[in-house]
């Protein structure tokens, strides 16, 4: 399936010379979300995974359909102040600035095998910063699945050592 056939590209949004990757088309599309969730399921069963964790908003878009294929457990990545019990925390570099993200301290337990799933890799801040808290708290990152890639922002460069899949390249 092709799955670019499923998205929509955004002109200027959300400033002028952006081109936007709207993912709700394939959302919208039960057959087109099936298949990028089971090539996602496929990937992550060769990796023997414990947990699928996924920063908000769209990580957990991709990841909770995946954990629940795979019979596992989802764990979410936030930014600061949105879990209510004690959490640990990283901050990132942001294209305009700094933020903070989170995750449940007792989330992850040492050695569990980690599939980190997300949207989109851009130019990796979100993912380096959710990839620091899997292994602060004793996790392995076992890989990690988006649905699109930007190539031209150079992302990949952030994961070099972790085994990437992604499922369209712009």
């Amino acid at each position: 399936m092709d799955l670019k056939q499923h998205i929509a590209i955004v002109e200027d949004w959300p400033k002028e010379g952006i081109k936007f990757k709207d993912i709700t088309p394939l959302m919208n599309n039960g057959d087109a979300y099936r298949y990028a969730t089971d090539q996602i399921v496929e990937y992550a069963r060769d990796k023997d995974i414990d947990l699928i964790v996924g920063p908000e908003a769209r990580g957990f878009i991709i990841g909770c359909p995946v954990a629940y294929s795979l019979g596992i457990g989802f764990a979410p990545v936030r930014k600061e102040g949105k879990l209510p019990r004690e959490t640990v925390k990283v901050d990132y570099g942001l294209e305009y600035g700094k933020d903070v993200l989170t995750i449940h301290k007792d989330a992850i337990k040492p050695g569990q095998r980690v599939l980190i799933t997300d949207d989109l890799l851009a130019t990796g801040g979100t993912i380096e910063a959710t990839i620091k808290l899997v292994e602060e708290l004793g996790g392995v990152v076992a890989g990690i699945a988006f649905l699109i890639e930007l190539s031209y922002l150079d992302g990949r460069k952030k994961l070099e050592g972790y085994d990437v899949l992604t499922l369209m390249h712009y």
